[in-house]
């Protein structure tokens, strides 16, 4: 089985295992404690490479592209659920490829918690919550990596 595809389904079994086991599990670099709070690297942005700014960058297109009818709240639970498949295949894309230092790893791990949290909530996996504020979550996720990590083309979402 090709690596890329293999991480692939370990991210969509960590994603349904839950978002905390994904954080912890599903890239570790031997750094075993995630900070709980996005920080910035002595006031600077985290480093990024290019695998990760491409991938964010297919989240972020992906999300803004279904921007209006998700306000109109006209998304059928078909468009949430590939949108929320295509966000975990881009986090399969970031868990495959990280090169990142631990340090901004570790900041990485709490954007792909909420990214993985998000895509869970659109696919209707969590009962209690609407799909549309899973999409916030990944709107709110991509908005937290245009902060915290150096990726000049990167444009948060306007909503």
């Amino acid at each position: 089985m090709k690596p890329y595809i293999l991480a692939a389904l370990t991210v969509l079994f960590l994603a349904a295992t839950g978002p905390s086991l994904a954080v912890s599990d599903a890239h570790d670099h031997g750094h075993s404690s995630v900070s709980a709070t996005l920080q910035l690297n002595a006031g600077k942005k985290w480093e990024t490479d290019a695998p990760l700014r491409t991938a964010m960058g297919e989240i972020r297109k992906s999300m803004a592209s279904s921007l209006h009818a998700i306000h109109e709240n006209k998304m059928s639970a078909k468009s949430y659920d590939g949108l929320a498949k295509q966000v975990e295949g881009a986090v399969g894309q970031i868990v495959a490829s990280c090169t990142l230092p631990p340090a901004a790893d570790a900041q990485l791990h709490i954007i792909v918690a909420d990214l993985l949290a998000g895509a869970e909530e659109m696919a209707g996996k969590v009962k209690q919550i609407k799909r549309v504020d899973g999409a916030v979550k990944v709107i709110d996720a991509l908005d937290n990596y245009g902060k915290y990590f150096d990726d000049a083309g990167f444009r948060p979402i306007e909503h």
